[in-house]
């Protein structure tokens, strides 16, 4: 620690993607950035891909446990790495839709709003997917919002048992796309199409997560620290409470205080909310951010979640990369219901020892059985915001997530949907998995940003309100969940609150494209 200046012009708390895509956009020779994780290196080791080290062991893991609505103690499924999350996740970089940005109608209320527009966030996305290099074919989904342009990269493809599942989908008039994904799978790249990426770090670095994406070509750029096994215990303000002055660090039992002229949370949806929580003093005696609206932790949102195997007793299923595929003919209202139901996606390839891991019943061998015969897809609905679904604090500490599932009969329409259309192609026996509240991957919505700071923590640009240089730059920010994978969204925000920063200290702000649609992008 002796390294680490006493100030600086900007510290980033979290080297998740939020805090990477900022840095990444902030970083420049002679800059004065300092990245704080909580986490070391994960390193790069044969257990990055055994089933048995990630699933069974939970080696990788935080070794913490949180609360829940009654105060039961469990493990999160969460990470604490430089890359946070991402250096798991199944590299599903999607745009949300159109329609996600205005109020949508579901079958248990409304998802609400955005204060900006799907426009507003294009050209970001489209700088966000040349960061993640994302792979995809642009114009295929019927609901795919305009583009400014092609994806960065071509569609990795389907291999040949997805090719015909694409096929018979499309006889039925479904329509199914290439699922936007970031791996680094191209001429030249290293992607080893392996069975082992979703759900598992990657240990050649050929997942385009947040480490590698983002905080490595940060740190190359110049003016950016990383220091990493440091827990932030709180942020300080000055004796007004308008300003962030610094952060107070525990590293190896020390804890000292480091200066900073802008201050940016990016723990995650959770850690933020815990980490402004145990920052309130007498200008805040609710948590920094909270003083107007008492909505910090509040609309806590991970997603309605569930994984299915459809198995057929007749015929053995050689896949290796499954997770090519998306079908969003569900995504808005349809055929089936006059509301949403959600996004289905294929799953990475099921292996015997990951079902075992959470269903401890099943023998393994006969789990192998139908793993050798499945095709695994992630059926993923929307959950609404609810105030009453939240993070707080406990007095010893511990984070409590008081969270209570809805939309859940539309995400039961989606399971039986989908169940009725893998038997009518073949695959009689169905196994279903739905995700309880342990799956923090995609945590989101507890410091929603808008135009009122009576109903929002954070303003557009995602500086809190009641603090004019603190800023919170993750998936807290989302003001619904939508019915994706947030990260590709995330980095997108992280963009325009990096242009904004940038702008505060007097530097000109990028030149943007303008938005064309499919059809000129075709032409």
């Amino acid at each position: 620690m002796s390294d680490i200046k006493t100030s600086y012009d900007i510290v980033i708390i979290g080297a998740g993607v939020g805090g990477g895509a900022l840095a990444n956009t902030l970083a420049a020779p002679g800059r004065e950035i300092l990245m704080i994780e909580r986490g070391a290196r994960l390193p790069r080791e044969p257990d990055n891909w055994s089933v048995d080290a990630v699933f069974h062991k939970r080696k990788y893991a935080a070794k913490e446990q949180w609360r829940d609505k009654n105060g039961e103690l469990f493990s999160p499924g969460t990470y604490y790495y430089v890359g946070g999350n991402s250096k798991f996740f199944g590299a599903a970089t999607v745009r949300f839709r159109q329609e996600d940005f205005e109020d949508l109608q579901h079958e248990d209320g409304v998802a609400p709003a955005w204060p900006v527009r799907y426009a507003d966030f294009e050209p970001y996305y489209a700088r966000a997917e040349r960061l993640m290099g994302t792979h995809g074919e642009a114009g295929i989904d019927p609901i795919e919002p305009p583009r400014s342009g092609p994806m960065p990269y071509p569609a990795i493809g389907h291999e040949p048992e997805i090719a015909v599942f694409e096929r018979k989908l499309r006889a039925k008039g479904l329509h199914p796309f290439p699922l936007p994904i970031a791996i680094d799978y191209h001429d030249g790249g290293a992607c080893a199409r392996c069975a082992t990426c979703d759900g598992f770090a990657c240990k050649i670095g050929a997942k385009g997560d947040a480490e590698v994406r983002l905080i490595n070509p940060a740190l190359a750029k110049g003016g950016v620290t990383l220091i990493t096994e440091t827990y932030v215990r709180r942020i300080l303000t000055d004796p007004s409470g308008r300003q962030a002055v610094g952060v107070e660090i525990e590293h190896g039992g020390e804890v000292r205080t480091i200066a900073a002229k802008i201050v940016v949370s990016s723990a995650g949806a959770i850690n933020s909310s815990a980490l402004l929580l145990r920052s309130a003093n007498d200008k805040h005696p609710r948590g920094l951010g909270n003083n107007t609206s008492d909505q910090l932790g509040r609309n806590y949102m991970a997603h309605n979640n569930t994984a299915m195997m459809a198995v057929s007793p007749f015929r053995k299923n050689r896949v290796v990369f499954q997770k090519s595929m998306a079908i969003n003919d569900y995504y808005l209202a349809n055929a089936e219901r006059p509301y949403p139901l959600g996004n289905i996606q294929g799953l990475g390839k099921l292996q015997a020892g990951m079902l075992t891991a959470s269903a401890k019943w099943a023998p393994e061998s006969l789990m192998g059985l139908f793993a050798e015969r499945s095709v695994d897809w992630w059926l993923m609905s929307e959950d609404l915001p609810d105030p009453e679904n939240r993070v707080t604090v406990d007095p010893d500490g511990k984070i409590r997530l008081s969270y209570t599932a809805n939309n859940l009969k539309a995400h039961g329409e989606l399971v039986k949907v989908w169940s009725r259309q893998m038997r009518s192609l073949g695959y009689p026996i169905i196994i279903t998995q739905k995700m309880d509240i342990k799956v923090s991957m995609h945590q989101c919505g507890t410091a929603r940003f808008g135009t009122d700071p009576a109903t929002s923590v954070l303003d557009t640009n995602c500086k809190v309100w009641d603090v004019d240089n603190l800023y919170v730059v993750d998936a807290s920010f989302l003001p619904s969940s939508t019915g994706f994978n947030p990260s590709l969204t995330i980095v997108a925000q992280a963009l325009r609150t990096g242009e904004h920063i940038l702008a505060q200290l007097g530097e000109t702000q990028l030149a943007m494209p303008a938005i064309r649609t499919p059809e000129t992008v075709a032409a």
